[in-house]
C-alpha cells in the first residue's frame, strides 16, 4: 500500500483512461508511457476493464496500474483480484475503503466537504480525491488543507494545462487528469502522437512541482 503513495507523490500524475476497446486501452497507455505517466487508472467502465488490468501490468512491470470508477466493495475486490495496484472511487462509501484495507491495497475516495475528507481519512484513506475539482477551483483545496493538513488530496475533474500549477500551489499531492490527458477524439482518431505530448507537459508540470517543493 504505502509503495504505491510513495509513487503517486513522487510522480504527481495519474492518467485517467476511459477508452471503447481494449485495443485503443493498450495504444493509449503506449503513447502514455512514451511521454512519461507511469501511473495509469483503468475506469470499470471501460469495455473488459479487468483483463486490461492484467494485460498492462504483464506488459509494464515499471507501471502502476489502478482501477478506477469503484463504486462498491464488490467492485474493489473484483479489481484487487485482477491485480489492480490502487483503487479511485468518485464517492466515499466506507465498506470500499474496508474492503480495499483488508486486501491491503491503496485507495483513493471521492470527496468534497471537510467532513467527507475527514470520514475517509479516520476510516482508513491515505489520500482523498477532490472530485469535481474544477468546480470547486484551487483555492477550496489550499482551505480544505488549512485545517486538514495530514490529509494528502489529489484533484480529479477538469484538471488541464492550464489550472494543473495552481492545483499543485494549493497543496495538491497529485492530480488525476482525464480527458486533457487522454481525450477520446484523439483515441478516435489515432492521435497518439498528441496524447504522447500531453503527457509530456504534464509531467513537465509534476516535476517543476516537485522541484518547488524540494526547494
Amino acid at each position: 500500500m504505502f509503495h504505491v503513495l510513495d509513487s503517486i507523490k513522487k510522480h504527481k500524475i495519474v492518467a485517467i483512461i476511459r477508452t471503447d476497446s481494449l485495443a485503443d486501452l493498450e495504444l493509449t497507455v503506449e503513447s502514455l508511457h512514451r511521454g512519461g505517466i507511469r501511473i495509469v487508472e483503468v475506469t470499470l467502465n471501460t469495455p473488459g476493464a479487468l483483463e486490461g488490468i492484467k494485460g498492462l501490468k504483464e506488459k509494464y512491470p515499471d507501471l502502476i496500474v489502478g482501477a478506477g470508477t469503484v463504486l462498491d466493495p464488490e467492485s474493489a475486490r473484483q479489481s484487487i483480484l485482477s491485480g489492480a495496484a490502487f483503487l479511485l472511487a468518485p464517492t466515499l462509501k466506507e465498506s470500499t475503503i474496508h474492503m480495499a484495507n483488508r486486501y491491503g491495497t491503496f485507495i483513493v475516495p471521492g470527496v468534497l466537504t471537510p467532513t467527507e475528507a475527514l470520514t475517509a481519512y479516520e476510516v482508513g484513506a491515505k489520500m482523498v480525491k477532490i472530485f469535481p475539482a474544477r468546480s470547486v477551483g484551487p483555492n477550496y483545496i489550499k482551505d480544505l488543507k488549512g485545517p486538514l493538513p495530514h490529509i494528502d488530496v489529489m484533484a480529479v475533474g477538469g484538471i488541464s494545462i492550464d489550472n494543473a500549477d495552481a492545483f499543485f500551489k494549493a497543496g495538491c499531492t497529485a492530480l488525476g487528469i482525464g480527458s486533457a490527458l487522454v481525450d477520446n477524439e484523439l483515441v478516435k482518431r489515432g492521435d497518439f502522437q498528441e496524447i504522447e505530448k500531453r503527457a509530456r507537459d504534464f509531467v513537465e508540470i509534476a516535476d517543476r512541482a516537485t522541484a518547488i517543493q524540494n526547494s
